[in-house]
């Protein structure tokens, strides 16, 4: 994927910082395949991972990515890794042979650490995989690194935080398409083809270097991430569905749920809209939420727990008469994933650091009706927050 022009080499920031958390750990190499991981430590999304992505970063030493020989030309045009390694058969491809597991064991010989501690992704990786990877190095301990790639892609790069924006623009400019759309009473799935076709159009015009692709499996592939949902009436309880022919009727919220990707950065943007007047029940609702948001948004700041700004909003959400409609949190990481580790809710003891991105999102659920939600793409900064989505935040209604 291409980024912003940058003064130093792409991904030199994050290597340096995951080989001294390596070094403290005792662990000698770590071994990425889950598709958002090796890119983060390569910058290479195949797109479609038919052929597994190895990413290996050594406690000291270059980092190394092995694709399959199908994907080479792919790599070599996007990836910041130098050391880029084949396997399979493809045309006049010069590969290290057949089998990517006798690939990985003779590039892990090569940096010496072939019987030394290596870590592996545990939430990632399926049992008949780690019972390969035993078999292939049976002399080497493994280590669970889950949680230590987690918590390095929680604070964006400068490149990181450009791309972010960039991804929050593509969503501002499909929301605005998104709210103008319902405005003549359109179908959830009307409202959700101006949304994405406002983006695209964006994207050829203002960013024609920049990538929207996602991230896919071995099964398939996301050749577009931009990407939008509508929900009218009594579906909003659903969340994620896709979009129908069902039109809203007049007295209904209607959610329209956006995410944009700018070279593998996610943004959000999701409002609620008031389709006519609606009744005192849902108005009161409405208001209640932006209350909430407006009480608790300034305590997103350096230092402030995640759980701390939760329990904050909950006692809100009590004070205003919804104690038995309190999320179970009111916003998320975004990154490399639309939905990273990072969670305000009241189990969460991650503390906020500037150069995090989280989604913003105080919400309600009310059956039967459904419910409604306003979510931002917020940076942490020095001394605060920025919010990178700039839709209207107050009460919308057409």
């Amino acid at each position: 994927m291409t980024s912003p022009h940058t003064t130093a080499r792409p991904g030199e920031a994050r290597t340096a910082r995951l080989q001294s958390a390596l070094r403290q750990r005792g662990i000698d190499a770590m071994i990425c395949m889950k598709p958002e991981n090796s890119f983060y430590l390569s910058g290479f999304n195949p797109i479609i991972y038919s052929h597994p992505v190895v990413a290996i970063l050594p406690a000291q030493g270059e980092p190394a990515v092995l694709v399959h020989a199908l994907r080479d030309d792919h790599a070599r045009t996007s990836a910041w890794v130098r050391d880029i390694r084949l396997y399979g058969s493809w045309s006049t491809k010069q590969t290290m042979g057949p089998n990517w597991l006798a690939a990985l064991e003779e590039i892990l010989r090569e940096r010496g650490v072939l019987g030394g501690v290596i870590g592996v992704e545990e939430d990632f990786l399926s049992i008949a995989r780690m019972r390969q990877f035993e078999k292939q190095f049976p002399k080497a301990r493994f280590e669970n690194i889950s949680e230590l790639v987690e918590h390095a892609r929680y604070v964006k790069e400068p490149s990181e935080i450009a791309n972010a924006r960039i991804a929050a623009k593509l969503a501002d400019r499909g929301m605005a398409a998104a709210i103008e759309t319902l405005r003549s009473g359109a179908s959830e799935r009307d409202i959700s083809l101006a949304a994405m076709a406002a983006m695209n159009r964006m994207w050829a015009d203002e960013f024609p270097d920049i990538e929207v692709a996602d991230f896919g499996s071995l099964e398939g592939g996301y050749h577009n991430g931009l990407s939008c949902w509508s929900l009218a009436g009594d579906r909003v309880a659903i969340n994620t569905d896709n979009p129908t022919a069902r039109k809203p009727q007049r007295g209904e919220i209607v959610l329209t749920l956006i995410w944009a990707v700018a070279n593998g950065l996610h943004a959000e943007n999701e409002r609620s809209v008031a389709f006519g007047p609606i009744d005192a029940e849902k108005r009161r609702a409405y208001d209640a939420v932006l209350t909430i948001r407006e009480r608790v948004q300034g305590l997103m700041r350096p230092g402030a727990a995640c759980k701390d700004i939760f329990l904050a909003a909950k006692q809100h959400y009590i004070d205003l008469g919804y104690a038995r409609n309190v999320p179970g949190r009111i916003g998320h990481g975004i990154g490399i994933g639309a939905h990273e580790h990072l969670s305000i809710d009241a189990q969460s003891d991650i503390v906020l650091e500037p150069g995090m991105i989280l989604s913003f999102e105080p919400n309600l659920r009310i059956p039967p009706w459904g419910g409604l939600q306003h979510s931002d793409t917020v940076l942490i900064t020095d001394g605060g927050f920025e919010f990178l989505t700039t839709t209207d935040r107050g009460f919308l209604q057409v």
